[in-house]
Parts: structure tokens; sequence; C-alpha cells
């Protein structure tokens, strides 16, 4: 069941790219073509993308651009709204599809960090620890003004102002972390990934909610979670049901 005529979807994939130029002209003009607006970036390690419009035209897109083999596993996540929620429409080609300035840490690159699927993250919290026993903390990756919005219950934050802060916090934070499985989750998935790789480059413990709080949200219904989960366009909060938050 779902509310309203507009579908948004987000999602990432890290994946080489050496194309980004070409490739951005033509997302662009195919979105425009359907009446799409939202953000799209495109870096040599992958793709970040927030769009919305009619049900029709936005999986049209997706289906064109999973036509291309390197974006076939791309799994957006889904929410609906009344209006538009975008002014317009922006592909760009950066540096990073989310920016650390951490050259050496490149997803598109490496095996996968180690995914937490959400229902098993929900059975951790419910229990107390992991499978083994240890003890489980959630680390936010996210802006200090978005957690203010909501998060987990007793996560950790670092009042990251961007995230390119997360290394240096993490260095005067790790012995902290130490003995305990560290969780680390943002909204969609981005920002959990990549810090997932440089935790377990510091010899701890970690994973990466996989998809982040709207996949979890969309999967458990968002158990052990107080408030919404800020999104940066003009709903500007969801609720666990995923509908705009009042």
């Amino acid at each position: 069941m779902h509310s309203g005529p507009i579908l948004n979807i987000s999602c990432y994939l890290f994946v080489s790219l050496d194309d980004t130029a070409a490739l951005r002209e033509r997302l662009h003009a195919r979105a425009a073509s359907l009446g799409l607006k939202g953000t799209v970036l495109i870096a040599e390690e992958g793709i970040n993308l927030f769009l919305a419009g009619p049900a029709d035209a936005v999986r049209a897109w997706v289906d064109e651009l999973r036509a291309d083999g390197r974006f076939a596993a791309l799994t957006p996540k889904e929410s609906w709204s009344e209006t538009q929620p975008f002014q317009r429409l922006k592909v760009k080609v950066k540096a990073e599809i989310i920016r650390m300035n951490q050259p050496t840490v490149r997803p598109d690159r490496a095996p996968r960090a180690a995914a937490l699927a959400p229902a098993t993250l929900a059975r951790w919290l419910g229990q107390g620890h992991d499978d083994e026993g240890r003890q489980v903390v959630m680390l936010d990756t996210r802006n200090g003004f978005e957690v203010d919005h909501g998060a987990f219950d007793g996560a950790i934050d670092w009042r990251l102002h961007k995230f390119s802060d997360f290394p240096a916090a993490l260095a005067a934070h790790r012995d902290e972390l130490a003995g305990k499985t560290v969780v680390s989750y943002c909204t969609g998935g981005i920002r959990c990934e990549k810090a997932a790789m440089v935790l377990a480059e510091q010899g701890l413990h970690a994973w990466q909610l996989d998809g982040g709080i709207l996949k979890y949200f969309e999967e458990t219904g968002g158990p052990h979670y107080h408030g919404g989960c800020f999104v940066f366009d003009e709903r500007e909060a969801l609720a666990p049901d995923l509908s705009p938050r009042k």
C-alpha cells in the first residue's frame, strides 16, 4: 500500500566507471525527457541518486540504467509522496559519490564491507548482543543535524559536521569500540559502507547496516529506532512507515 502519485527512489552502487562525462550526458537527457527531478552523482567509484516522478517514468529510467551491466545490481529504495519533493534535476560528475577525502578507500576496487541484514540487526538489538555474545554498538555516520531528527536507541553520535570528518573522529575514539560489534549506519547505506571499510582496516569487528535506515524501516518497521529519518528533500524526514513525518 502506498500513498501519493509521486514515486521517490534512492540508491547507490560502488562500481568502477571510466566514462563519467558521457554517462552524465546520457542519464541527464533521459531523466529530463521523462520529467524526473532530483540529484544523480557520478564518479569513478560509482553512482548515487535520489529521483522522483510518476512511477512509470521513474521505473523506466531505472530499467534503462540497469540494462547497462555495470548497474544491474542497483536496488532502489522506494517511498511515495503527494507532491514532487525536488525543485530541479541535477546530474553531476564528482570526485567521490560520497566525500571522505581518503583516496585509498575505494569500495569499487575492494571486497564489500560486511553487510548486516535489517532483520538480523533488529534481532541482535532485541536480544542485547550479537550471535557470538558480543555487545552491539550502533555508530551513526550521519551529520549531527540529521541525528537530531531520529536515531537508533543508544547510538554513538560523534556530532559530525560532514562525512569527511569521520576518519579523524574514528582515530580519536577507536579504543572505545575495541572488543565490540560495531554496526555503522546512515540514511541509505552509502556512508556506512565506506565507514565500515575504514573500521575494518582499523582492526575493529565492524558491519554496515545493509541499505541503511530506509531499508531497515522498510523491512522491519523500525524497532529500536526513535524519531524519523532525515532525507535531503522537501519532505525533510520520513517516519518508520516511510511516509513524510509530521
